[in-house]
Parts: structure tokens; sequence; C-alpha cells
């Protein structure tokens, strides 16, 4: 699974799972602004920059729901 890192590892901006975030093979992850300062390549390894597909919600959200509505059901 692709792990969705929460901020631009150049400058550190928050990233959402929804906006726009660019990501290399080793999922190094940028913002668009410092994507486009690298020209679209990752500074770390080398490999093309490309856009993130983005997520509703997080793996973690989706599990604690899920595992709240078994519980409902179990405890009265």
């Amino acid at each position: 699974m692709l792990k969705m890192k929460a901020a631009c590892e150049c400058c550190n901006v928050p990233l959402s799972l929804t906006g726009q975030a660019f990501i290399c093979s080793f999922e190094n992850t940028f913002c668009a602004d410092c994507a486009e300062q690298f020209r679209q390549v990752c500074p770390n390894c080398q490999g093309d920059l490309v856009l993130r597909p983005s997520r509703r919600s997080s793996p973690t959200q989706v599990a604690k729901s899920g595992f709240k509505a078994k519980l409902e059901k179990i405890l009265p």
C-alpha cells in the first residue's frame, strides 16, 4: 500500500490526502512547488516525480470505523 506522507520532505508544508503532491518510485513525497523547483526529478534518488493519487480517507480511519461498528453489535 502506498504510504501517504503528511508533509513535503523538502519544505515541510502539510499535504492532505486529497491535495496535490508528487512522489517518486521510492515514495519520496514533495509539494507541487518543490516538485516544480526540482524539475520533476527526485533530489534523493534522481527518479521521476509523478502526481500522487488521492485518497478520500486514511486506512486507519476506515479500520477504526469498522472496528467500532463490530463492537457496537457485540456490546449492549
